[in-house]
């Protein structure tokens, strides 16, 4: 009977913690306890099965895709947004507001953020972002060329700028094109001390915000005039190119697609980018889940923010999938 009785203590103690919310301190106290001892009966409740947790999901979250996310890509976080309909336009809104709340709660003090600054995803994002009262980032780096169409540059410009009022950072624009005219006309452009300065500060990214596209540049990068011409785009695609993230390009596989045009690109390099400690990539659609699958497969992520549509079709659960109760 001395195991009962055991077992009967432990549930007390259980009881009083858990459904009479007492501190183990008064618990302590109340029976002539030391708190370690508490503390000690709390986890045996635990290993004895006396005490089990559940956590029921809200409504609008999904827990089982996320976690199907995370083993299936090796993440160390994903976000499965709702959205109601499965449309590019509303899509990019929600992950734009999920990446907002997910970067002012996570940001670090001297954060050195990078960014991708042709992404209307990303736009959306800082759209979302209420101005922190204390400034917490150090700079905010751009980091693919912002000099293109000049009724579209504005954009790159101003999300970086933008971005880094907002967390109190100094922004570094990258005054070049995405894409230089030649590989000669890249290293004259990298002779430029502005140039050379903010791709220098790539080392020190400690946070990079990143878009993802498919082959078919996304409208924005269309329009800025930074993106390669029909033929160039089949000389990648031949190489088996499917996703992109910066013009970097990535087989099915996930492996780098590397071709001459890399040689023109001015901006932040796969290599690069894998160096970075934390990278959020910001992505759903219908049209882009085979890059978005891609990219997770290089190695060069750690965060997805995605629909909860794409995130059915990456990880082949049906789109009503929640994660309504998960044991412990």
């Amino acid at each position: 009977m001395s195991r009962i009785n055991e077992l009967r203590f432990i549930a007390r103690i259980a009881h009083m913690y858990y459904m009479e919310g007492k501190r183990q301190s008064a618990i302590a106290a109340q029976l002539h306890l030391s708190q370690a001892t508490v503390s000690r009966m709390l986890k045996r409740a635990h290993d004895e099965n006396i005490v089990r947790i559940s956590l029921a999901s809200p409504e609008g979250t999904y827990a089982e895709a996320e976690a199907a996310l995370r083993r299936q890509y090796g993440l160390t976080e994903a976000i499965v947004v709702d959205c109601a309909e499965d449309r590019q336009g509303a899509i990019m809104s929600r992950i734009g507001e999920a990446a907002a709340h997910f970067l002012e709660t996570t940001i670090q003090p001297g954060e050195v953020i990078g960014v991708s600054s042709w992404s209307q995803t990303i736009l959306k994002m800082i759209d979302n972002i209420h101005p922190m009262k204390q400034g917490k980032a150090r700079s905010v780096v751009q980091l693919l060329g912002g000099l293109g169409n000049p009724n579209v540059q504005k954009h790159a410009t101003q999300l970086t700028t933008r971005l880094a009022q907002l967390t109190g950072g100094e922004p570094l624009i990258l005054s070049a094109p995405g894409v230089a005219a030649s590989r000669e006309a890249k290293i004259v452009l990298l002779g430029d001390s502005y140039v050379r300065g903010t791709i220098e500060q790539f080392r020190n990214i400690s946070l990079a915000v990143v878009g993802i596209g498919a082959i078919e540049p996304s409208q924005m990068l269309a329009d800025s005039g930074n993106v390669f011409s029909e033929t160039e785009l089949a000389q990648v695609t031949a190489g088996g190119a499917v996703s992109e993230i910066s013009l970097r390009f990535f087989d099915a596989e996930g492996r780098d697609v590397k071709t001459p045009l890399d040689e023109r690109v001015i901006g932040m390099t796969t290599e690069e980018l894998r160096a970075v400690p934390r990278v959020i990539a910001l992505a759903g659609g219908q049209s882009k889940t085979a890059a978005i699958d891609a990219a997770l497969k290089s190695g060069a992520l750690d965060i997805l923010i995605t629909d909860r549509f794409t995130a059915a079709r990456l990880v082949g659960l049906p789109v009503e999938t929640q994660g309504a109760v998960a044991g412990l």
